[in-house]
């Protein structure tokens, strides 16, 4: 996942945690702009959601964060 995705997640997730608290879910639609301005990088957010994940269409945004730190902190390991 390209960095300029996993900031872009986490700063949704962090921003809705802090609006809403800690039991918001979000879709990964949530990441993007209502129209379809980034294609490949949707597309790339979609695949990490259901492919890799098997999330379901909603889920909380403590438990992205989460998921997505622990990337992050993995790709700084390798």
């Amino acid at each position: 996942m390209p960095p300029e995705l996993i900031n872009k997640i986490l700063d949704v997730c962090t921003r809705k945690i802090e609006q809403k608290g800690e039991n918001v879910g979000l879709s990964f639609y949530a990441f993007f702009a209502n129209k379809n301005d980034n294609p490949p990088l949707l597309m790339q957010a979609a695949n990490w959601w259901i492919m890799e994940n098997q999330f379901d269409h909603f889920e909380k945004a403590v438990k992205i964060k989460q998921t997505v730190l622990a990337l992050s902190e993995q790709r700084q390991i390798n």
